[in-house]
């Protein structure tokens, strides 16, 4: 009976998963119907506007050398018309003195004419062959489309929160101008389905058949890829889109965790004196009484903690992740005030008491900086410490190897070791911080570093003088 549950069970979620990927296609293939009408309308539109340009360029040149046959024509006319307007005068002259012709026939305006005609009535020179420009017309056609590039998934690179890909084209093409990528975040493994959570991200003017982009910070577990091929004129189609998987350790702050002195937004953390006494005195500002001088009633807040955690309190001015890690290999940075009156970052157990300050019991590892009295920045776990003799950096990076039982601390912008501690993590561990009179902000969804990794694999098996604190 059991067995036939679990099949049906696995028959139901396939025919489950089949009908989302069918949805999906009729959303595609909808969406395909849209854009090929509204595509095919771009189109016609714009060879409409290319034809009404070519004729206006055509009509242009028509008038232009209309305009110089006529000019031509005027020109020549006015000289033939001097010239024959001088001969006809010539012509009377001559005849009046024609009795007179020994005495004056040297004197005669004939003998003065030149009798070749100082125009010509060809006009040849301005006949015109279009017969080459007739075939040229005659030889248009619709702009040839780029090929379709294919990305090359095994060579592709996925490290240090950077990724490198790279695509080939099914043959060379000398015309191609450059080529355009796009990258979406997602959740979900495959091709991309019509209604998705990110947008695609656009990187365009790409000269060579790869790309790198930097600096991304990996909070969904894959991103989408597609590139296109473009010449001077037009694009060619999208590639086929590929998924890379992209495994970063992701968490908020859970403020119902923190001390009621710290103000937590998502990532970052500010000192807050007044702690929940603002609200308290804007709603004592705020209270009425009743005309029979009674105090009003008030509503009681409902408790922000979330049940099996408590707040922290007294001087333990602590806040602590939402999510724990148990396995494998994790890694974030924190960045913090260096002017802080008191700082600390490590990772504790979720049972670490609600008054216990980091580092000062079994159940807490970190590194504390303070600066009250006296500048020190100190390696803590179990009420120990130990004193790091590095520079302060602006942010440190926090590595975890649970199985291994190591925790590291790292110059987040050199990535110089700082101190490590060597353990046995019994249990679940969460990212931890502490502050006093100051505020930091942490930075997730990173990868472990490949320096730390290297780091790390050089200091496999080694004794270490920062691990004698466990």
């Amino acid at each position: 009976m059991g067995d036939q549950k679990e099949s049906l069970r696995k028959i139901t979620n396939t025919l489950a998963m089949k009908n989302e990927e069918i949805s999906n296609f009729i959303c595609t293939l909808k969406q395909s119907l849209d854009n090929l009408e509204a595509n095919s309308s771009r189109v016609q539109d714009e060879l409409e506007s290319e034809f009404t340009s070519l004729h206006s360029v055509l009509d242009e040149m028509k008038e232009a050398m209309l305009t110089r046959i006529k000019q031509e024509r005027a020109s020549r006319t006015y000289e033939l018309q001097n010239q024959l307007s001088a001969c006809s005068k010539a012509l009377e002259s001559s005849e009046e003195l024609l009795e007179l012709a020994n005495q004056t026939v040297t004197m005669a305006p004939a003998f003065r004419l030149s009798l070749k005609a100082k125009a010509s009535d060809n006009m040849s020179h301005l006949m015109v062959d279009f017969s080459q420009e007739r075939e040229m017309l005659q030889g248009l056609k619709f702009l040839p489309v780029p090929a379709t590039p294919e990305i090359q998934v095994s060579e592709c690179q996925v490290c240090d929160n950077t990724v490198t890909v790279i695509w080939t084209l099914p043959e060379p093409d000398s015309k191609i101008d450059h080529y355009i990528l796009e990258h979406r975040r997602t959740n979900h493994e495959g091709p991309p389905r019509i209604r998705e959570d990110y947008p695609w991200m656009v990187v365009e003017g790409i000269r060579e058949m790869e790309h790198t982009i930097t600096g991304l910070r990996f909070d969904t577990r894959y991103i989408t890829f597609r590139v296109k091929a473009c010449n001077k004129a037009v694009a060619g189609e999208f590639s086929e889109p590929i998924t890379l998987e992209t495994h970063a350790f992701n968490f908020k702050l859970d403020s119902a965790s923190a001390h009621q002195n710290l103000k937590v937004e998502d990532l970052s953390v500010e000192w807050d004196s007044s702690g929940g006494k603002v609200q308290d005195i804007r709603k004592e500002k705020n209270r009425t009484n009743s005309p029979m001088q009674s105090p009003a009633k008030t509503v009681p807040r409902a408790p922000t903690a979330r049940p099996g955690r408590d707040r922290f309190t007294a001087e333990s001015y602590t806040v602590l992740a939402d999510t724990m890690i148990d396995a494998g290999q994790q890694y974030w940075e924190v960045r913090f005030d260096k002017e802080s009156k008191a700082f600390a970052v490590g990772v504790a157990l979720r049972s670490l008491g609600r008054f216990d300050q980091l580092g000062k019991s079994s159940a807490s590892w970190c590194i504390h900086l303070n600066n009250w009295l006296q500048q020190s920045l100190t390696a803590k776990h179990n009420n120990k410490a130990r004193t790091l003799d590095c520079p302060i950096p602006n942010s440190i990076g926090v590595y975890v190897n649970f199985d291994e039982g190591v925790l590291s601390f790292y110059n987040a912008k050199t990535k110089q070791l700082m101190h490590t501690f060597k353990t046995k993590f019994q249990q679940p561990i969460i990212p931890a911080f502490m502050v006093w009179n100051g505020s930091f902000s942490v930075v997730t969804g990173l990868q472990v570093p490949s320096m730390v990794q290297s780091g790390q694999r050089k200091n496999s098996g080694t004794s270490s003088s920062n691990a004698s604190l466990t």
